[in-house]
């Protein structure tokens, strides 16, 4: 595993590539595990300019390969959040009912909370039923700025 950090728009970034995927983005005020190896790669290189041009507004759709680490409804419910299209948001429900799982709003909820490569699976798309911004790793703000990117082309100031 190597993780690069990056500055961008939104701050310092960290990202984790093991064996050619990314399986792990870090914000600013993460806790870091103390075992990190950094080294840049060819695979974060060009992750970081995926996020950079994602966030002038110039990228909307990732190409990259990405393992995130999790169970099978995890991994069911961040392959669900990537079908969320650029500028659309979803409800949790409505996840949880195009996942094949009605009732699971809830679980639905905690899978987006632990996602790893937040940005790159886009669980800032994912709303309360009554359209209200709900948690988000990064943070309220953040969250916002990413939706109102998407949606209107307000571009994120530099931090």
């Amino acid at each position: 595993m190597n993780t690069c950090f990056y500055k961008t728009r939104i701050g310092r970034i960290g990202i984790t590539e093991s064996n050619g995927k990314i399986t792990k983005l870090y914000f600013e005020n993460d806790r870091l595990p103390p075992d990190l190896h950094i080294d840049e790669t060819p695979v974060l290189k060009e992750a970081a300019r995926q996020l950079k041009s994602y966030l002038t507004g110039e990228l909307r759709k990732f190409s990259l390969s990405l393992a995130p680490v999790g169970t099978d409804f995890m991994q069911k419910i961040w392959t669900g959040l990537c079908e969320i299209p650029y500028g659309k948001t979803a409800t949790y429900g409505e996840i949880a009912a195009r996942t094949g799982s009605p009732n699971a709003s809830r679980a639905v909820g905690m899978a987006n909370n632990r996602n790893p490569v937040p940005i790159f699976i886009p669980c800032h798309r994912v709303i309360g039923a009554n359209g209200s911004l709900t948690g988000y790793r990064g943070g309220l703000a953040l969250k916002r700025a990413l939706l109102d990117l998407e949606r209107s082309g307000i571009e994120i100031p530099s931090k």
